[in-house]
């Protein structure tokens, strides 16, 4: 495989892009690595939903080169003692604060190092104690990006000793024929994203989805397979089970948020 291209950082916020936040991030970044390739995955987490953030941060990194950097930042604790972490797998480095934010990445990646940031020559010299995301993150990614090494950065933490978060899952019913989750997000068109996978339900047989008051939602391929504003369920580019309404918003139609629960079913015939 060819690696034989400029180093990517990428950025996962719940900044949102009002302000200048993420602009500010950026024109960091490039004043210290101006070969760096910037992309940004989101910038539209829920405002410090840092389950929500750990899921699509989980989801997202398989699409992304080797010595990807990812700067992942859904931060209630900026300015606290929590911890500013780096940590480093067989593929990627994440920089994240030690809120669970990388739980995803514990869960389903060879980690070969953890440290905490605390070296402060790596950092802006004049830091806010509220934007952690300029003063801190950026230019550890961009010192990355030039070679440092995780060593320099600070000392070596044990992964036992990193902050992790119970992250959604779904249950077994009755003779596993049924799965109860839960709704993980709500993405920009409101469809809604459940914690039961896909892979989950047997192909050979038809299922529902039931949801507070509606209930028997069907679970088809995809929305043509669905009346204009029906309700229906499939399984999403995350390989995840999502509600949806066809031509609709199923956050506003069926009235739900995050975190309500969801059964998928299956038709006895």
């Amino acid at each position: 495989m060819c690696t034989d291209y400029p180093p990517v950082i990428v950025l996962m916020t719940d900044f949102g892009l009002t302000d200048t936040f993420v602009g500010q991030m950026k024109g960091v970044i490039i004043s210290l690595a101006p070969f760096a390739q910037i992309i940004d995955l989101t910038h539209a987490i829920t405002p410090q939903n840092v389950v929500q953030g750990a899921f699509l941060l989980a989801k997202s990194i398989c699409f992304f080169p080797e010595r990807s950097i990812f700067i992942s930042v859904v931060d209630p604790g900026v300015g606290t003692v929590r911890k500013a972490i780096a940590v480093e797998t067989d593929s990627q480095t994440f920089l994240a604060p030690d809120n669970g934010l990388l739980t995803g990445i514990f869960l389903t990646q060879t980690v070969k190092r953890c440290v905490s940031i605390t070296e402060e020559q790596y950092m802006l010299s004049l830091r806010s104690s509220t934007f952690h995301g300029r003063d801190v993150f950026s230019p550890i990614a961009a010192h990355i990006a030039s070679g440092v090494p995780l060593t320099a950065l600070g000392n070596d933490v044990d992964l036992s000793d990193c902050v992790k978060i119970i992250m959604p899952e779904c249950h077994t019913g009755d003779q596993g024929l049924s799965w109860n989750g839960s709704i993980i997000y709500t993405d920009h068109f409101g469809n809604l994203v459940t914690s039961v996978d896909a892979a989950l339900l047997d192909e050979r047989k038809q299922w529902v989805a039931s949801v507070r008051d509606c209930e028997h939602i069907p679970v088809v391929n995809t929305y043509g397979d669905a009346r204009n504003q029906q309700a229906l369920a499939y399984a999403g580019s995350s390989g995840m089970i999502e509600i949806a309404v066809r031509n609709g918003n199923a956050s506003r139609t069926l009235g739900l948020l995050d975190g309500d629960g969801v059964t998928i079913s299956a038709i006895l015939v």
